[in-house]
């Protein structure tokens, strides 16, 4: 499966010259763990990285730095990982494994962004898959029983 069909679209976004403090506020606000930093280039959307809680906490609060006049790109990491939407999911979680990363940002094939695929995401696809499992083996063995009572 495409990793485009089970990303979130609805994607937070902040830029590189916001300070820590408006990223924090969007995450409270959205309840969600982590931004994307992202550049407008020619009307599209690029991204440039990523802050997440722990980047927040280990990063600025830790330090006590004033998180009114750090940006996010003062934190964020200087290399972002992405995703293309045709990735296939069990190619998107070597990635995550090594790269060691949680969350993912998923483009286009032009590099806009369109989405972001978590370890959460992956976990529900498959839980799924394994619930679908269950249900076969459970089935096969109802059909077995109907068959050679």
């Amino acid at each position: 499966m495409a990793i485009g069909e089970i990303c979130n679209r609805e994607v937070i976004t902040i830029q590189r010259d916001e300070t820590v403090l408006e990223a924090a506020k969007l995450m409270r606000q959205y309840h969600v763990g982590a931004v994307i930093v992202i550049d407008k280039l020619d009307g599209r959307t690029a991204p440039v990285g990523i802050i997440t809680d722990r980047d927040l906490v280990v990063e600025v609060l830790a330090t006590e730095l004033d998180e009114t006049v750090i940006t996010v790109g003062d934190i964020m990491a200087p290399e972002v990982f992405t995703l293309k939407e045709s990735t296939e999911a069990s190619e998107a979680v070597q990635l995550m494994r090594r790269k060691t990363t949680r969350r993912l940002p998923v483009v286009d094939e032009d590099g806009e962004l369109v989405g972001i695929l978590t370890l959460d995401d992956v976990l529900e696809l498959l839980s799924e898959e394994l619930l679908d499992l269950a249900k076969l083996v459970r089935y096969e063995q109802k059909k077995e029983i109907r068959h050679r009572p």
